[in-house]
């Protein structure tokens, strides 16, 4: 799984589209906990990631949407700047 960015020890990952499903989603993990966020509504659907680190990724998504949505629509994965 392809690291795109990481910051505040939180390291964000997105699988390949033919290992993956829809919706659209990235990988949130921080220490043990793991969280999977929505790329168009932003939320967190499944885990258990702690506050801090939910409300730290979700404000690096909106700082990052459209190009999350472009990367999971054309699978050319990059790496993204930290928050």
């Amino acid at each position: 799984m392809p690291e795109i960015s990481r910051f505040y020890g939180i390291v964000i990952k997105m699988f390949f589209k033919p290992k993956e499903h829809e919706p659209s989603h990235i990988h949130a993990l921080y220490g043990e906990h793991i969280g999977i966020f929505d790329l168009k509504t932003m939320e967190m659907t499944e885990g258990d990631l702690p506050k801090k680190a939910k409300e730290l990724v979700t404000e690096w998504m909106k700082q990052n949407q459209k190009e999350l949505l472009e990367m999971w629509d054309s699978q050319n994965i990059k790496k993204l700047p930290p928050l």
